[in-house]
């Protein structure tokens, strides 16, 4: 009989950013981008929540609905160290962990030798006083109804402060606790799906669990049969410790005005670049997919690729994605947003030689030159050949004014 831990970290940046700065306990307040340049919430604070601010909302729509609400720009770096810092101490209790993201993760404790509300309230207590941030729990029989039951017990929470709420569903219950929710709680239910099994007369994971199988498979073919299994409560995934490793990295950028200065739009490609090869490092991985993403003025969205040989060499994606950028905007259309992206990912052999060290050496400059870019911009610090060419670029305004 398995026991499945679903944590979630709670408001995780807006808890981080509380740690740094108490003041900001009890305020409205949302981490994200400025919103004089497009940028969208990436986490809210409850009291703002109580204001229709949520994420991936634009960060003007998010003033506009919470007049006082407080802008965070936030750190990714120092929120992947407090992940660090939780997944360890997950992982005193079972080696059967399994991060699904930066701030959530299922554990295995199946073989603990206590209640599954005891050991949820051991967890919560050791990540609440050891790394002091809240967390929510969900615990079940499988993880899908431990992911449901955690979502179930956060959107009880009311008011400011986080939920830390622990959810317990007993094995052998979970049709009975799924019953009444309605399908949008089911994974793999999304606005269309939930749309369509409305028009069939299906609203709760009750009505799901007792429709009928064919039915299902002639709306939704094979996928209807697993919503039908899944709205039973039945679900035979494992826990699989060590897949916290990301299957992409990508970064993307917003432009205040919609660009078509070619110095601008590289220089936002090797920002990002610099960061994704970042991030690459801190797993210590490397990529075998390049991909940039552009979109245009009128929304329209394209994204090019190209596989490469495994690398995590800073300059070669650089120039494969600066080498997508040319071929997908031929055209010099006005650009809205850039990103860029690798996939691919393979783990990185830990034996280093004399190569590995001067790679070492230089990712810490570029480490270095990345935080600097985003405490002071991105036009505080360039390579020479890069300045070179703006000056270049300075020059031929200057001969030729508009």
């Amino acid at each position: 009989m398995s026991t499945i831990v679903h944590l979630d970290l709670d408001a995780f940046f807006c808890a981080v950013e509380e740690r740094r700065n108490p003041l900001l306990r009890g305020k409205c307040f949302a981490v994200g981008g400025s919103p004089q340049h497009r940028g969208v919430v990436s986490s809210c604070s409850y009291a703002a929540r109580e204001y229709g601010v949520h994420s991936a909302m634009p960060m003007s729509q998010a003033i506009r609905l919470c007049p006082d609400l407080i802008t965070v720009p936030g750190s990714h770096s120092l929120y992947r160290q407090y992940s660090h810092h939780v997944m360890a101490v997950l992982r005193q209790f079972t080696t059967k962990v399994e991060q699904i993201s930066i701030d959530e993760a299922f554990l295995d404790v199946s073989e603990v030798e206590i209640g599954a509300r005891e050991i949820g309230q051991a967890i919560q207590t050791r990540v609440n006083r050891e790394v002091h941030l809240p967390c929510s729990l969900g615990i079940a029989g499988n993880k899908l109804v431990a992911k449901i039951a955690n979502d179930y017990g956060k959107g009880q929470f009311r008011g400011n402060g986080f939920p830390n709420a622990l959810t317990v569903v007993t094995t052998g219950m979970e049709a009975d606790f799924l019953r009444l929710l309605p399908v949008r709680s089911l994974w793999g239910v999304g606005p269309k799906t939930a749309s369509r099994l409305d028009e069939m007369g299906i609203s709760t994971i009750g009505d799901l669990a007792v429709s009928s199988p064919d039915t299902m498979f002639r709306s939704f073919g094979q996928t209807g049969l697993e919503l039908v299994q899944h709205a039973n409560g039945r679900d035979d995934r494992p826990v699989y410790p060590g897949s916290s490793q990301s299957k992409s990295i990508s970064e993307e950028h917003t432009f205040p005005i919609d660009t078509t200065d070619e110095m601008k739009l590289r220089e936002q490609i090797k920002r990002i670049v610099r960061n994704i090869t970042r991030r690459m490092n801190d797993q210590r991985l490397r990529a075998s997919v390049v991909r940039i993403k552009l979109r245009w003025a009128d929304f329209e969205t394209i994204t090019r690729q190209r596989s490469c040989s495994a690398t995590d060499d800073m300059n070669l994606i650089d120039q494969l994605a600066e080498s997508l950028f040319d071929q997908a905007w031929a055209l010099r259309q006005p650009v809205r947003l850039i990103g860029v992206g690798v996939a691919g990912l393979s783990q990185k052999s830990i034996q280093l030689n004399l190569w590995d060290v001067e790679v070492q050496k230089n990712q810490r400059i570029f480490d270095t030159m990345a935080d600097i870019s985003v405490r002071f911009g991105n036009d505080v610090i360039l390579f020479g050949k890069d300045l070179q060419t703006r000056k270049q670029n300075e020059e031929r305004s200057n001969e030729n004014p508009p």
